[in-house]
């Protein structure tokens, strides 16, 4: 289940899922102990784990805690505000933590406007597939490229998130094919 990001869908999802509970999943590598639901108007909503008697002395099996553990959220909220940025309101954005090879939730997301998607790779936990049907790599600056598709391609995409305050910042670009 994906919570919502903003403070204002979040508000809507606990009315929905009020009688709901949710926990830490164990095939992800979790605890399996109860998650909560936390709201912020700075930065992005997420699980947590439900705060209880011993919630001091928890330690969550989990593997990604740091700064960048949210990073597949950010460019999910990120691709949602793209085609209202764009005058495109009602242009809907599907996305899939999709999990090729059995990757980690979070390496890799996809990403659909209309007929067209992106499949962005934020570490190199599942290789990039070029010319893939409708799909085009977004690679994380952790992930490497040869020279070679470098070369026949001209260019690739790249994404990087900065820490802004609490908050990360999704930056897009290339990386371009330089003759010397």
């Amino acid at each position: 289940m994906t919570l919502p990001l903003e403070a204002i869908e979040l508000d809507a999802f606990r009315k929905r899922h009020e009688h709901d509970t949710f926990w830490c999943g164990l095939l992800l590598g979790g605890c399996g102990v109860q998650l909560t639901t936390n709201l912020y108007t700075d930065r992005v909503c997420h699980f947590a784990h439900h705060p209880g008697a011993d919630a001091s002395s928890h330690r969550c099996g989990r593997r990604a805690r740091g700064v960048a553990s949210a990073d597949h959220l950010y460019v999910k909220a990120a691709a949602v505000a793209w085609p209202r940025a764009a005058g495109h309101p009602g242009d809907t954005v599907e996305f899939d933590f999709a999990r090729p090879d059995g990757a980690e939730i979070g390496s890799v997301l996809d990403i659909r406007f209309k007929e067209r998607g992106l499949r962005v790779h934020l570490d190199q936990a599942v290789a990039p597939v070029w010319d893939e049907d409708g799909r085009e790599p977004v690679l994380g600056v952790s992930v490497p490229v040869d020279r070679d598709t470098l070369i026949d391609r001209w260019y690739i995409h790249r994404i990087r998130l900065d820490s802004i305050g609490i908050s990360r910042q999704v930056r897009i670009g290339t990386e371009a094919f330089m003759c010397r």
